[in-house]
């Protein structure tokens, strides 16, 4: 695992209270580079994850997939080889990395997603409609692409070269699902680990919010048919 570059990438929003417990949690004997990219904090998001040790970026556009690019593109100058998307609500299990990024070293796949549906999930973890949103997204994922999935969860792992080649492009809720089908339409190979999952620290700015669900749920069905043509 030393050989391999591996670098974390942590979009992270008023998340002050749970950002240095995820960073601190991450094995720095197996991953070289943790990027916290603060998108647009009004909290004390940065000073937190400095002290960490993080690489802090700045992205003043505020949306998930911009952060993500953000992250990406500091990735590329690092030569970073396997980069691990993580939460910076401290909902995931960073020591759960390992697992994660165990599938690409061992058997070779581009992508590796960490299912919560797999996982062992603490009650209340997951919302009503996040597990519906979920659920349908990934039936419709099959229906239309052949790919079995069982989550769109945003703890993953891919190969850097890879993950260049996808095109990412998407700035807000779809992201992640842009990222399973544009994989599946090249062909990639990729699996699911099961990761364990635990009530975030704070209030979700997805599914803690109506708004947030309604839009992140339209978007999400919407890149179902966007990439299907």
């Amino acid at each position: 695992m030393k050989n391999k570059i591996i670098s974390v990438v942590i979009p992270a929003y008023n998340e002050e209270q749970s950002i240095g417990k995820v960073v601190d949690a991450i094995d720095r004997n197996l991953v070289n580079h943790v990027i916290v990219v603060n998108n647009n904090s009004t909290d004390n998001t940065v000073e937190v994850a400095k002290n960490t040790g993080a690489i802090v970026l700045d992205e003043k556009r505020k949306g998930y997939g911009w952060a993500c690019l953000k992250g990406i593109d500091k990735c590329e100058e690092l030569q970073t080889e396997i980069i691990v998307f993580l939460d910076g609500d401290f909902s995931d299990y960073p020591e759960e990395i390992k697992d994660v990024i165990a599938p690409i070293l061992e058997n070779d796949m581009d992508m590796v997603i960490g299912s919560r549906v797999l996982g062992k999930r603490e009650k209340g973890s997951l919302t009503p409609q996040q597990i519906f949103g979920n659920s349908l997204a990934t039936k419709l994922i099959r229906l239309f692409y052949g790919a079995k999935f069982t989550d769109l969860g945003p703890f993953r792992a891919m190969k850097f070269d890879s993950l260049q080649t996808l095109g990412m492009a998407d700035k807000t809720y779809g992201w992640t699902i842009e990222m399973q089908i544009k994989a599946v339409k090249k062909k990639m190979k990729f699996c699911e680990v099961p990761v364990n999952y635990k009530r975030r620290i704070g209030v979700s700015k997805v599914s803690g919010t109506v708004k947030g669900t309604i839009l992140a749920g339209i978007k999400i069905i919407f890149a179902v048919f966007k990439y299907r043509f």
